[in-house]
């Protein structure tokens, strides 16, 4: 597993910074950079499955390890689905996506965590520095 850091400093509260993220609506237009259509299926509770999908039914099935509001939101990924359908879990013990968000002088600092395959570190490394752009101009806007 190969572990991947990116962080953003914006220029509002962390509250806006958490509603910019996790809001339905926001959550849509952000992920649209990896996929348009994005969206997840489930409750940001501790404890709680969570899927997230695409528009044709394809996705990950992970598990919220972590809520504290306003500040963290943790996932464990375990697998895929395909057409709707959750796979076998698949993902290696460690699969994670971490969202932490730390306010400071200049607003909040989101850091975001991931732990994901090889294969996978180029798409992320293009695509998380665009999507927490389009949250910087949600949450300062």
């Amino acid at each position: 597993m190969k572990k991947l850091e990116f962080s953003i400093e914006i220029k509002a509260s962390k509250e806006k910074v958490w509603e910019s993220l996790w809001n339905d609506q926001n959550y849509r237009k952000w992920t649209a950079l990896f996929l348009p259509g994005s969206y997840y299926e489930g409750e940001l509770k501790e404890n709680s499955d969570v899927r997230f999908l695409s528009p044709g039914g394809h996705g990950l099935f992970a598990m919220v390890e972590k809520v504290i509001p306003f500040q963290s939101m943790h996932f464990l990924h375990f697998g895929l689905i395909l057409d709707g359908i959750s796979q076998e879990k698949t993902f290696k013990d460690g699969a994670i996506e971490q969202y932490d968000l730390y306010e400071n002088e200049k607003g909040t600092k989101l850091t975001v965590t991931l732990k994901t395959e090889e294969e996978y570190k180029t798409y992320f490394n293009n695509s998380f520095p665009r999507a927490l752009a389009v949250v910087k101009e949600i949450a300062e806007n």
